[in-house]
């Protein structure tokens, strides 16, 4: 697992994108508010998405939304804002690497 980003440490806020939320909703059915709500609870499992970087830092994260639901979500960070470009629900593998991290909390 890669080292909390400290640029995430930073972040003070959210830059909201109308499209990435329209589209989470209509693809995944994840509100916007659920999505922001795993940068708040813990464990988060925060990696490098290098595969998808070429442009900007991008990071995939592992996490909890208020009522329980586990969430994958892919976000950039500009000027100190988190910027969520895309949330589904956890695959079954990422759901293991999310309960090995509640285990060593």
């Amino acid at each position: 697992m890669a080292a909390f980003p400290d640029a995430l440490a930073q972040c003070v806020g959210f830059q909201r994108d109308a499209g990435n939320s329209d589209k989470n909703w209509e693809l995944h059915h994840v509100s916007r508010p659920e999505a922001e709500q795993i940068f708040f609870n813990r464990p988060i499992v925060v990696t490098a998405d290098a595969k998808h970087s070429q442009v900007e830092a991008r990071f995939a994260a592992l996490g909890q939304a208020n009522d329980g639901r586990l969430l994958l979500v892919i976000f950039t960070i500009r000027q100190n804002l988190i910027r969520v470009i895309s949330v589904r629900d956890q695959s079954q593998e990422e759901r293991k690497v999310y309960v090995q991290a509640q285990n060593k909390d």
